[in-house]
């Protein structure tokens, strides 16, 4: 009798999810997840979180296919000649495939006093970290939010709506994927909310009191939230893979490693062609879905087809009241297009039932997952990077 292909998906987040819960459309596959914590963190939500509107935790059994096993720990190295993933506590697990779906988070910050005193928000632990750090100061105690990016915005807006004293400092402009039109309105929620807003002031020192700007000026912080950076976990440079220059494992345009074709990557780790797509919780999981049927395609003796994925938008919360839903270009650059208000605010709460839902619906039916594609512009950005602007 021969046994089941054995399929191992690191890292249970979005990409992850999706990827597992597509492969069991094979009934001859053994698939097990592996992942630090024994919850679904819908990253879309920590800033909720912080902020005590939302737990940022969904069971897996919620989300994951009932066929799918979960194994929680870390993985330390991955042997690609012996098809084995070592982990932290449980010993090695073998493989026929592999999809290497570890997520991001915030790199260690590189700004003299930000490691000791700032507080990051990434990550579940990280986030009830900061949560716990608010709730031992009083409403009154001044806070900084490092980053311009939505995380930052989300995180800067939250607090501010509970009324307490917020700075949102931003190395560049206030989001710099919205069009001028939505970064005046962003500028404008944030006042509302009470909201302080620096740009174009890089970060110099963190100390546990204050936070010193570029241009000499010097802000009072109790608590400061560094939200600014990217960074994946190193496990794919650590097991001698081919990786970017920020460390994502570098595959080609199926999301098959450039090192062995036996390891897929999908989601905020993944760098196709070094070309990664932008973070987003919906593309992570077209990525993931993408990631299963490159395996599918690989076990079924068949070729693999290029990834073909188009999602030109992006949505930020302002508190629980109002957000931005900006409509953008298949270049990534914003177009004129915006959503706010309420309208914003519910398609923003929209988008984030949807990256959960999308994954259970993959569960019960696998394979059911489309999303748009892109049919020009990466191909034609492949073909000819020197004259795409």
């Amino acid at each position: 009798m021969s046994r089941n292909t054995e399929v191992v998906v690191i890292g249970g987040g979005y990409a992850g999810v999706m990827a597992a819960n597509r492969l069991t459309r094979r009934t001859d596959l053994t698939i097990t997840v592996v992942n630090p914590r024994p919850v679904f963190v819908p990253r879309l939500r920590l800033h909720q979180l912080v902020a005590g509107t939302h737990d940022a935790v969904v069971d897996y059994q919620e989300v994951l296919a009932e066929r799918v096993g979960l194994v929680v720990d870390n993985a330390t190295r991955i042997d690609a000649a012996g098809r084995r993933v070592t982990l932290s506590e449980h010993g090695n697990l073998h493989y026929d495939h592999l999809v290497y779906a570890v997520g991001s988070g915030a790199p260690l910050p590189r700004v003299p006093g930000a490691a000791e005193f700032a507080y990051p928000v990434a990550t579940l632990e990280s986030a009830r970290r900061l949560k716990s750090a608010l709730m031992d100061r009083p409403m009154s105690a001044e806070v900084t939010v490092v980053g311009g990016g939505p995380t930052g915005i989300e995180v800067a807006a939250e607090l501010a709506e509970q009324g307490r004293s917020v700075t949102l400092v931003c190395g560049g402009v206030l989001g710099p994927y919205l069009h001028p039109h939505a970064r005046r309105t962003a500028h404008r929620y944030l006042a509302g909310l009470g909201a302080d807003v620096v740009e174009n002031a890089p970060v110099t020192e963190v100390t546990g009191e204050t936070v010193e700007l570029g241009d000499g000026r010097t802000l009072a912080s109790q608590v400061t939230v560094w939200t600014a950076g990217f960074g994946v976990p190193d496990l794919a440079a650590t097991s001698g893979l081919r990786t970017d220059t920020a460390g994502r494992l570098l595959t080609d345009e199926t999301l098959t490693s450039v090192d062995d074709e036996r390891i897929v990557a999908a989601g905020d780790s993944s760098a196709p062609s070094d070309l990664p797509f932008r973070m987003s919780a919906y593309i992570a999981g077209c990525l993931g879905a993408h990631a299963a049927d490159t395996v599918l395609s690989r076990i079924a003796g068949e070729r693999p087809a290029p990834v073909n994925l188009a999602f030109p938008a992006m949505c930020i919360s302002f508190g629980r009241r109002t957000a931005i839903f900006q409509i953008g270009r298949r270049d990534e650059t914003s177009t004129r297009v915006y959503f706010r208000g309420a309208l914003g605010r519910k398609l923003k709460e929209f988008s984030c039932e949807s990256s959960v839902k999308h994954l259970v619906t993959e569960a019960g039916k696998p394979g059911s997952h489309t999303w748009p594609k892109d049919e020009k512009f990466r191909p034609n950005v492949l073909r000819t990077p020197a004259e795409i602007v």
